[in-house]
């Protein structure tokens, strides 16, 4: 049987009411079972009522980014490593500059526009020379277009280089800069000083995300999908604040399972206030949800665990008072629901009604 510590003076007024039982027996059931103004003062009263049935499913998963607010950052050029300028988890800002690589391309890059300006300064010298000869009719208009074209080109080969070395970022000399497109932080980091780059390798060199809210991916064994859906509230907590709590809600379902783990990801979308989570922690996502059916519910603090079965105090007044048998189909956090026993609108006693308990069974 559950036993509880009660105050003095709780004890002391039950015991005025069974000492009365035993000392008046002879007397009618009514008087029997006669609550204390003290001991009313004591209980705590609740009315069964009918509820949509919740039920409670527990997912794994880990903190992610927000891959739409995530960049990936490629070499642009070959060449090799000259300064890094960042470290992995550090805030960067849109345009700071991340590192400088030493980049052959870059110097080709240049004296091909060096040539450009040459090739720019003999076009218009060229045009202005037909220019001339066509108005002293020693040559035809034909040469002035060709002349034309000429310069056109040249300025068209250095805007085209600029445009290049605006692409690559060109820094001082031979060097391309690598900058922030976004402002967020350095979540990954690929290269080192020195190392060599080549503009058709795959690997990025760093990924740079916003972390302002992140995404909790969780894991769904094949048994749990059909118990999960887009809107339903998640409770995320982690091992580094086991004392918090994070609210959000699945907004996607992956509906697709993962050939060699068997699970389907859903997605919750989290605000990270404070920046506390932090990309690849663990996460435990506590899902609440409605079974569809309703069954009268009552406090869990109400029911009395006796010899193998459950009880429930149902008070009419003080005068009446019943012990009765009940079935729990099932308990989740504060709330009972009730398969048998009880019906809408019965009152219960949910508090101290042990000690009635004990006082009408024992």
């Amino acid at each position: 049987m559950k036993r509880y510590i009660l105050p003095i003076a709780l004890i002391a007024a039950i015991a005025g009411w069974t000492g009365c039982r035993h000392t008046q027996a002879e007397d009618t059931a009514a008087t029997t079972f006669v609550l204390s103004d003290t001991m009313m003062a004591s209980i705590k009263i609740d009315t069964t009522v009918i509820k949509p049935v919740e039920s409670e499913l527990r997912l794994s998963g880990k903190v992610t980014p927000d891959m739409s607010k995530v960049l990936k950052l490629y070499p642009l050029v070959s060449g090799y490593v000259k300064d890094i300028k960042v470290q992995l988890g550090d805030y960067v800002k849109k345009g700071q500059v991340l590192a400088v690589i030493q980049s052959g391309e870059i110097a080709g890059y240049d004296k091909e526009l060096s040539q450009a300006g040459s090739d720019l300064a003999v076009a218009e010298k060229g045009l202005k020379v037909a220019q001339d000869l066509y108005k002293s009719q020693l040559s035809t208009e034909k040469d002035v277009v060709n002349a034309e074209g000429e310069l056109n080109k040249a300025k068209a080969e250095i805007a085209r280089l600029n445009e290049l070395l605006q692409i690559y970022r060109k820094g001082s000399g031979s060097t391309s800069i690598v900058t922030a497109p976004i402002s967020g932080y350095v979540i990954e980091k690929n290269i080192n000083n020195g190392m060599e780059l080549r503009s058709d390798n795959s690997q990025h060199m760093f990924t740079i995300s916003e972390l302002d809210d992140v995404w909790i991916m969780a894991n769904v064994f094949e048994t749990d999908i059909s118990r999960v859906k887009e809107g339903y509230p998640a409770d995320v907590s982690t091992i580094s604040y086991p004392d918090r709590l994070f609210h959000g809600r699945i907004d996607k379902v992956y509906n697709v399972l993962d050939p060699d783990t068997k699970t389907m990801q859903v997605r919750i979308r989290l605000d990270n206030e404070g920046m506390l989570l932090k990309p690849e922690m663990f996460a435990s996502v506590l899902l609440r949800y409605r079974e569809g059916t309703e069954m009268p519910a009552i406090p869990s603090s109400a029911v009395i665990f006796d010899k193998g079965k459950n009880f429930v105090m149902v008070f009419r007044d003080k005068f009446n008072i019943d012990t009765r048998e009940i079935k729990v189909a099932k308990a989740l956090n504060e709330t009972s629901y009730i398969s048998r026993g009880l019906q809408p609108g019965d009152k219960i006693i949910s508090r101290n009604q042990l000690l009635i308990y004990d006082a009408l069974n024992d």
